[in-house]
């Protein structure tokens, strides 16, 4: 740390991320542009690491990093974001019990399919490029 505040490295380490990682959220504009030293490194604030720790938090929860850009901006315009969290939240919950429901469905259809491969392989032998089982399907 320098008396303007922490090179990338620094702030990497203590947020837990790459430092490749930092430089891309400030592309996409996650995070603001840092204030560069005499040096012309980047120099960042210790609310930065901050910002950094809330986006891995909220990336393990299933936020997008375009989620997290709009719950960022709630609280930079000095809102309170829960209750949209809330809503995203919401939203995700839904979406993954039908993510749940489409894969035990397919799952099934998986199972059909093999049991009737079984049948099928002790009635007869059935030819194909490479497998029968695949090419016969519609």
């Amino acid at each position: 740390m320098t008396r303007n505040g922490f090179f990338i490295g620094q702030v990497a380490e203590r947020a837990g991320v790459n430092p490749k990682t930092i430089r891309y959220y400030e592309a996409i504009g996650l995070l603001p542009k840092p204030q560069r030293g005499e040096n012309r490194y980047r120099l960042y604030s210790k609310e930065v690491i901050e910002v950094l720790r809330f986006i891995r938090k909220a990336r393990a929860l299933g936020f997008t990093l375009s989620e997290i850009k709009e719950i960022i901006a709630i609280r930079q315009q000095g809102h309170v974001p829960c209750v949209h969290v809330q809503s995203l939240l919401k939203r995700k919950i839904a979406e993954l019990d039908q993510r749940i429901k489409d894969l035990v469905a397919f799952r099934k259809r998986l199972k059909q399919l093999l049991a009737e491969w079984e049948e099928q392989a002790n009635q007869r032998r059935i030819t194909a490029v490479i497998c029968p089982h695949i090419e016969g399907q519609p």
